[in-house]
């Protein structure tokens, strides 16, 4: 006879336990432990021992991958869904995850498989609204079903090739006593839907809420079940999104995919250098990095604002860089390039809402904060990439030259890049080599501004 068990499950790990703790026994978060009834039989099931088999034996067939009519969603998977796997995209409400899958599915379904979009948050009627404004998903079959059992049965049934749960989080098992949302409904929905995938062979995409940290909400234990991970990032204020893996077990995990909300849905960027790596001649502050995201190289708008501050403690405020290494850069510019900011506040952003992770982007960020410090503004048309050490010694950046074919499609006239950077191929810019930050600072800043500092 089965058994209801109340246990402490916390939300951020997924750890579990028999009472009520303040401090989560797995991960050390604190008031992060939720109540759960769990069902558990008296006796448990016996099972038939199975034999191994050598991992020499086994026949493996790539199995071709499926296109989602969208390229910059193809690109960040890695080329296209891969049956049988299991995709969780994570994003804030209202930045487009609907949208987006929905328009993936309208070209699967164009292109003769079979697509289904399950969906838990809106009727049928909500949802053939939006396919109207987007167009080309009428063959997209849905169905709006939150009971877990039914869904898998319907897939198992139907066995399409790619399936859509749009939410994760509204989906729930009878036999389980919590809410629809909570942290074992989650759990077993995405362990269920998973067990779906692979015995059938549908290529599942999971949509999730995230919290107000950024992080899918639910355990992470969910982000272990499933093969890839992806997030949707932007403000739905403004028209540009950023899709990025944080997860891939069939692909790289350093992809960046850029799309444009429109009238008509979300429209992928091609070239974002185009369209971030702008910048006006004669502004103070800003400087172009050629930052690459994945095997895409691309050209980047980061500006800088000092100001003089009369608190204790300067902040350094960084947006779309990480503020440990902007408080670095500060570090070795006020040591090592003779740029006092000890009493200035520093702010840095990265135009259009993309985060800059590489290091490679050290030295246009550097620029950027010492052309604000000086009032200087940099040399026109030039761009710059280049690892900055503690001892302000610059190093060189991976895969340099698709960086200044970059720069070369975009008409950069000169790139300034640490000493060992192989010369561009004709045509392209003007390579300027140095080996430390300071050289950097003479060939990047206007004249005025180099007399000023050798004065």
């Amino acid at each position: 006879m089965a058994k209801v068990v109340v246990q402490f499950t916390c939300t951020e790990c997924g750890a579990t336990t028999g009472r009520w703790l303040g401090k989560c026994p797995g991960c050390g978060a604190f008031g992060t432990l939720v109540e759960e009834l769990h069902g558990r039989d008296g006796e448990p099931a016996a099972s038939a021992p199975r034999a191994p088999e050598r991992l020499g034996d086994v026949r493996v067939e790539e199995a071709a991958r499926l296109t989602t009519g969208v390229p910059e969603l193809d690109r960040v998977l890695g080329g296209g869904l891969v049956p049988a796997s299991l995709v969780l995209l994570g994003g804030e409400p209202g930045v487009g995850k609907s949208t987006l899958l929905l328009s993936a599915l309208g070209a699967v379904a164009r292109s003769g498989r079979r697509a289904l979009l399950v969906t838990g948050e809106e009727s049928v009627a909500q949802v053939r609204l939006r396919a109207e404004r987007l167009g080309g998903a009428d063959d997209v079959s849905i169905l709006a079903e939150t009971e877990l059992e039914a869904v898998c049965a319907t897939l198992e049934k139907e066995t399409p090739d790619v399936c859509v749960i749009d939410s994760v989080q509204t989906l729930y098992a009878s036999e389980l006593g919590s809410a629809p949302g909570s942290v074992a409904q989650v759990r077993e929905a995405a362990a269920r839907l998973l067990r779906v995938a692979k015995r059938s062979g549908v290529a599942t995409v999971l949509v999730g809420h995230v919290t107000k940290d950024g992080a899918v909400a639910g355990p992470r234990v969910l982000e272990h079940l499933v093969d890839c991970v992806l997030q949707f990032e932007g403000d739905r204020y403004h028209a540009h999104r950023v899709l990025r893996a944080a997860k891939n077990r069939f692909g790289s995990t350093n992809e960046l995919g850029v799309f444009e909300m429109t009238s008509a849905g979300l429209v992928g960027v091609p070239d974002p250098s185009a369209l971030f790596g702008r910048t006006r001649a004669g502004e103070v502050g800003a400087a172009v990095a050629v930052a690459l995201e994945g095997t895409r190289p691309i050209l980047l708008e980061v500006q800088s604002l000092v100001s003089r501050t009369d608190l204790a403690m300067p902040r350094r405020v960084g947006t779309g860089v990480d503020p440990k290494r902007l408080a670095m850069i500060v570090a070795v510019l006020g040591r090592h390039a003779g740029v006092p900011l000890g009493a200035a506040d520093v702010f840095v952003n990265v135009a259009g809402g993309v985060r800059i992770d590489e290091p490679g982007a050290d030295l246009a960020v550097a620029l950027a904060i010492a052309s604000a410090a000086r009032a200087t503004p940099l040399r026109e048309g030039i761009a710059a990439f280049g690892e900055l050490g503690l001892t302000g010694r610059l190093r060189t950046a991976a895969q340099a030259e698709r960086r200044l074919e970059e720069c070369a499609k975009l008409g950069i006239q000169a790139v300034v890049a640490p000493d060992g950077t192989g010369v561009a191929a004709r045509g392209g810019p003007r390579v300027v080599t140095v080996e430390t930050l300071r050289q950097a600072l003479g060939a990047a800043l206007e004249p005025k501004a180099r007399e000023t500092e050798e004065g």
